[in-house]
């Protein structure tokens, strides 16, 4: 697509908007529980359960697959949630093993299957550009319902409550676009702003969007994959964020 095609563009831009959406304040709660490898983790399980679902048979796409994505993202929330409360201490490091045993359980179910690099490569890049729009206003819903549940539970929710969004919210997204833009979107802005007393919540956002935005322009514009440029775009926009912030607390 060497050509900026809009019709391909807006529902890749839509996605990314709802995904900023949810993630973003997410991402924060990540930074402040000192768990950052949680959101690779989960997706990984969610990728896992996706695989699994294939290799039994079930339809790509399916309701099913949905449904293997998303009892085993909360399986792991909730085993992660008892061993934070059983070993906090090492919270961090069994997070690490969850997600090395769920990526390497995915590769061992794909090892005979012809497809298997396509299908890892999807999960883990994504494919945003071929979001349907039809899909959209369901993952509206979806996470308008998280956000909501999210803010009822204040700003610090509990181990369970917070596991449980976030292995929702990951499964979901994790399919959309993919484990890489997952992850970026969740720890990126946050990082970015996390020196910010102000508006950090909103210079997140805007982040998180403009990053979206510009990115898809630039793999339209260079044929580059997507996922891959809206990574890079969003780490570059960040680095003036994070050392303005740190400039403007140094001057206060």
């Amino acid at each position: 697509m060497s050509m900026l095609d809009w019709s391909i563009l807006w529902p890749a831009c839509v996605a990314g908007l709802l995904i900023a959406a949810t993630h973003v304040p997410l991402g924060m709660q990540v930074l402040d529980r000192g768990i950052v490898f949680i959101d690779l983790a989960i997706a990984q399980i969610a990728g896992l359960g996706v695989v699994f679902a294939s290799f039994i048979g079930f339809e790509p796409h399916g309701w099913a697959v949905q449904a293997c994505a998303l009892t085993a993202a909360l399986a792991g929330a909730l085993g992660l949630t008892w061993t934070d409360k059983r070993w906090p201490e090492v919270q961090e490091a069994t997070i690490g093993v969850t997600f090395i045993l769920a990526a390497s359980g995915a590769l061992l179910l794909l090892a005979k299957n012809p497809h298997g690099g396509e299908h890892l490569r999807e999960l883990l890049v994504g494919q945003i550009l071929w979001v349907s729009p039809a899909t959209l206003p369901l993952v509206a819903i979806a996470y308008g319902l998280l956000l909501a549940f999210l803010v009822s539970r204040g700003p610090r929710p509990s181990h369970t409550a917070f596991y449980v969004t976030f292995a929702v919210a990951v499964t979901i997204s994790v399919q959309l676009v993919g484990l890489y833009l997952v992850f970026t979107t969740l720890i990126v802005p946050a990082l970015a702003t996390r020196r910010l007393r102000r508006h950090r919540l909103a210079a997140a956002y805007a982040l998180s969007a403009l990053g979206y935005v510009l990115g898809l322009v630039v793999s339209a514009l260079t044929d580059l994959p997507s996922g891959p440029a809206v990574v890079w775009v969003m780490a570059a926009l960040a680095l003036p964020v994070f050392a303005f912030s740190g400039s403007r607390q140094r001057s206060a």
